[in-house]
C-alpha cells in the first residue's frame, strides 16, 4: 500500500489472493469522504466492483483508469456520507 498526492494506492498483483479483499476493505473503510484508493490488478476487479455494490451500496464511484489486458487500474472513491450535510443516508442508522 502506498500514500501518494491523489489518494491510496494498492497493488494487488503480489498480495495472495484471500487477502485482497479485505485489505481492500479495510482500506476503503479508512478513508474519509472524497478520498481515493488506487487499485492495480492484474485483472479486471468487476467481482470486487459487485461485492462492494452489495455491501457498500451508495457508498462509492468506481473508475476505470486503465483496463488491461495485462494491469487494470481502478480508482474507487469513498463518497461523503449524505448526513454529513444534516441529511441521513438510510444505511446508517443514522451515525
Amino acid at each position: 500500500m502506498t500514500l501518494t498526492n491523489y489518494g491510496t494506492k494498492i497493488d494487488v498483483r503480489e498480495i495472495a489472493p484471500r487477502e485482497r479483499h479485505p485489505l481492500i476493505f479495510n482500506t476503503f473503510r479508512s478513508l474519509g469522504g472524497g478520498e481515493t484508493l488506487e487499485l492495480v490488478n492484474d485483472h479486471d476487479p468487476k467481482p470486487l466492483y459487485h461485492q462492494m455494490q452489495a455491501e457498500k451500496p451508495g457508498q462509492f464511484a468506481w473508475d476505470y483508469l486503465e483496463r488491461g489486458p495485462e494491469v487494470w487500474r481502478v480508482r474507487i472513491t469513498k463518497l461523503a456520507a449524505a448526513h454529513a450535510d444534516g441529511n441521513c443516508c438510510g444505511s446508517c442508522g443514522g451515525h
